[in-house]
């Protein structure tokens, strides 16, 4: 309740420049929406809003622009889609049935691919979502390999946040 009278009493002059620190924590799913809902109607009035998050969902949902800072310096900036890119792309990820097939699942798919068996998936980089998707229902079906899920998605900002930071992590 804090966090929306503090955004209620930032709104109420419409400022030109509103500076946001970490508007939703400890909201709920709903709270969390509100908010999202009023900075977007702010922006669309003209307002200019500095947002500072570590829910990088937020910043998907709002930002016109991002920079990616870690250890306090910029080390990434564009906008959502031009960060998603320059991480490689689409995904495709795939959820087996059985998790002994992971690894013959896993040379099927094309490039680097990223394997997870408590979700019993694999995913990589693709960059033809249909051809990818195509191929990957037509190699599994080949494979005898039996999946409970395929999907092709864009990559998260969390998963670009990981994939810029990667290197200074190891």
């Amino acid at each position: 309740m804090r966090r929306r009278l503090d955004l209620a009493a930032s709104l109420i002059s419409r400022p030109q420049v509103l500076f946001l620190d970490e508007p939703t924590t400890g909201l709920d799913p709903r709270g969390r929406t509100e908010v999202w809902n009023a900075v977007r109607s702010l922006v669309g009035g003209g307002t200019t809003v500095l947002l500072t998050t570590q829910y990088l969902e937020e910043a998907d949902q709002l930002a016109d622009q991002i920079a990616v800072i870690n250890h306090g310096r910029v080390i990434a900036e564009g906008t959502a889609d031009e960060l998603k890119t320059k991480t490689g792309g689409d995904r495709i990820d795939v959820i087996l049935h059985d998790v002994a097939q992971l690894e013959r699942a896993a040379a099927l798919l094309p490039g680097d691919v990223d394997k997870d068996e408590d979700r019993r998936m694999v995913s990589a980089s693709i960059s033809n979502r249909m051809a990818a998707l195509t191929e990957t229902v037509r190699a599994l079906r080949e494979a005898g390999i039996e999946a409970e899920d395929i999907a092709v998605r864009r990559p998260t900002l969390d998963e670009v946040f990981m994939h810029l930071t990667k290197e200074e992590a190891a």
